[in-house]
């Protein structure tokens, strides 16, 4: 009997469990992958067009067999199982909130046929890792002992042959969203695969002193084949073990940080939406006309600073942007401009092509003050000083902030500072100093 193997979060052929047991359970196996409105509906054209171009590749390393259908999954997979008369359906787990209820639903819809869950997105599932009391980790560090202390188990082989059911009705992949000009990197499991492999060997070893320099090639830039799992966390952590150097124990802990948020969310599914902690609901934020002008600044690259323009400028042009610059960004919008980090969350998810739940919303958080650890309201990102620190020949601003090329060197970021002012760059919205101290006045009236 052949049996389903339902693909969501997991579009690769190599290190998948759930794969190696769909094989095992028959002599052949269908591959399907369903267009759910639910999800496609709110989620960003740039992270949509990602994932069918991704699903694209899969049909070809499956040599033309995925079989696509369209529709709820609690009717889709069951009437695909009963098509094939099918042993059971095999899943990886999905442990985000709207997958949980999910797969319950499919599960229940199956009947007698099973749907059995193995492996996951992650190298150790949430819920997992916890505390000698039981009670999950709210604090990054010691989680991340935790989970190591826990171990993964070493990627599965790539079995050496698939064979599918022939002849199954099957949906055309749209071709996706209209993103413009925007550039997405090349999908599939072997650009994964590739990027990966150029990074471990030309920029690992560097990773722990250049990561946050945004106008260097200095990061994996693995996070939307991580999203889409066209390469699974234990493949570059395996690669890892054993490698000497500080690059390798860093880039292990930002690994580690997604596996962390994504256990917090598994916890509490409230915190996609709401703040970690509660008392932050009190926070004064602005609203009105002037707030929302603003925000349209900041979603535009147009604050007047340097280093937070160019970032959401490389939002827009590549649906990405690099990690220390998604901080100095989010820090603007809630510190310095005084509105909320659920605005700035839905933006990014709207335009990042790794827009992934957890990561994106406990990030926020982080920079917010609301979430995990140690990462008081009270720290507030100098841009200027974020600029010179991590951009410190001006590159990565002149790159995406045209209107400031003809400012040579680190004057770029305190154009206001140079004789001729640049024309068609706009002078700063706020002054930092006096939101900074207009933010911290706000966080003392909710503190304690």
């Amino acid at each position: 009997m052949p049996s389903v193997l339902w693909f969501r979060r997991d579009l690769r052929l190599s290190d998948h469990p759930a794969l190696c047991e769909a094989l095992a359970d028959g002599d052949t196996i269908v591959p399907l992958f369903v267009l759910d409105p639910v999800l496609l509906g709110p989620a960003g054209g740039p992270r949509v067009k990602f994932m069918l171009d991704c699903l694209r590749s899969l049909d070809h390393d499956l040599d033309g067999n995925l079989v696509v259908r369209t529709g709820d999954p609690a009717d889709v997979v069951p009437a695909v199982a009963r098509e094939v008369e099918a042993s059971a359906v095999h899943i990886s787990a999905d442990f985000n909130p709207y997958g949980r209820r999910r797969d319950e639903n499919v599960a229940n819809a199956l009947g007698e046929t099973p749907l059995r869950a193995t492996g996951s997105p992650y190298a150790v599932s949430p819920g997992r890792v916890h505390k000698p009391d039981g009670e999950p980790y709210r604090v990054y560090t010691p989680f991340y002992r935790a989970w190591v202390e826990h171990g993964y188990p070493r990627p599965p082989q790539r079995p050496t042959t698939i064979k599918t059911v022939q002849g199954l009705q099957t949906d055309r992949l749209p071709a996706g969203p209209d993103i413009g000009h925007t550039e997405l990197p090349a999908a599939g499991e072997e650009a994964a695969l590739g990027r990966w492999e150029e990074f471990r060997d030309e920029r690992l070893r560097s990773y722990a002193e250049d990561r946050n320099r945004p106008d260097i090639p200095s990061s994996s830039r693995l996070s939307p084949y991580l999203r889409w799992g066209c390469i699974h966390p234990r493949t570059p952590l395996a690669d890892l073990k054993g490698r000497a150097g500080k690059g390798a124990e860093v880039f292990r802990k930002e690994l580690a940080w997604r596996e962390f948020y994504a256990d917090v969310l598994f916890h509490q599914p409230e915190s996609a939406r709401e703040n970690l902690q509660p008392r932050y609901a009190r926070l004064r934020v602005d609203s009105g006309t002037a707030a929302d002008e603003r925000f349209t600044a900041w979603t535009t690259g147009r604050t007047g600073y340097p280093i937070v323009d160019a970032g959401m400028r490389q939002l827009r042009a590549e649906a990405w942007i690099h990690n220390r610059i998604r901080m100095v960004v989010a820090s603007f919008l809630v510190k310095d401009l005084h509105l909320g980090w659920k605005e700035g969350a839905r933006h990014f998810m709207r335009y990042l092509v790794d827009g992934d739940l957890a990561s994106n919303q406990h990030g926020w958080q982080w920079v917010a003050g609301s979430g995990t650890d140690a990462s008081p309201f009270y720290r507030v990102f100098n841009p200027v000083r974020q600029g010179q620190k991590f951009d410190p020949s001006g590159d990565y601003v002149r790159r995406y902030v045209p209107e400031l090329r003809g400012i040579e060197g680190p004057a770029v970021h305190t154009p206001w500072e140079v004789p001729d002012a640049p024309k068609g760059y706009p002078a700063p919205i706020v002054v930092h100093d006096d939101e900074r101290r207009d933010a911290l006045e706000r966080y003392e009236a909710i503190k304690g």
